[in-house]
């Protein structure tokens, strides 16, 4: 028996500006599954996922999207994330004056409307970074700031992990990544999926 599909791309045609990048995708993920969208650069990859995602930039000209059953075609991006979506980005942005640690607990308060225990979370979150091997001290370092490529790519994994969503899109997440990099972040991966069962695109 098939599982439930998690999500529904349907006839999507989406465009920036007046430039048609999207041409009728069709896309169906189920619930616990992994898929791998290949092509070269131009082709739309990260225009889906800012599609799924509500990015205001993009603008669906015809077509649904279909989330746990719910059409969020025209939904805010905030209202999105709440649903359980996360999007890890190309070139993530630097926020200066939020600390990694605020930003993650902020969106955890926002996604499920309740105040997060400090003690709790702090606790959470040490055990996070020490799976990922990431020092402790950049919890309190501002967002992005600074930070090199792999630092900025294990920071949103470490979102993922701590913000367990039920789908999360990861945009070219080892490009330009050393080694250790891409060794830290296929580890948060296979966490994401074996303690979170969720979807991956």
């Amino acid at each position: 028996m098939a599982g439930k599909s998690l999500l529904e791309v349907k006839n999507l045609h989406v465009n920036i500006e007046d430039k048609e990048i999207l041409h009728g995708v069709n896309l169906t993920i189920g619930e616990d599954e992994t898929h791998v969208l290949m092509g070269p650069n131009g082709t739309g990859k990260s225009t889906l996922g800012y599609a799924v995602t509500g990015n205001p930039r993009y603008s669906i000209s015809e077509g649904q999207i279909i989330f746990n059953g719910e059409d969020i075609t025209n939904m805010p991006v905030n209202e999105r994330a709440k649903k359980g979506i996360f999007l890890s980005f190309q070139n993530p942005l630097e926020v200066p004056g939020v600390t990694l640690s605020a930003f993650i607990r902020s969106a955890l308060e926002q996604k499920t409307g309740k105040r997060v225990r400090l003690w709790d979370y702090k606790k959470k979150l040490a055990q996070t970074m020490e799976l990922l091997s990431m020092d402790e001290s950049y919890a309190e370092r501002d967002l992005n700031v600074g930070f090199s490529g792999g630092e900025k790519k294990k920071a949103e994994i470490l979102q993922m992990l701590m913000l367990e969503p039920s789908l999360a899109i990861l945009d070219e997440t080892d490009s330009g990544l050393d080694v250790d990099a891409v060794r830290t972040v296929s580890k948060g991966i296979s966490i994401y999926k074996e303690q979170c069962r969720g979807s991956l695109l």
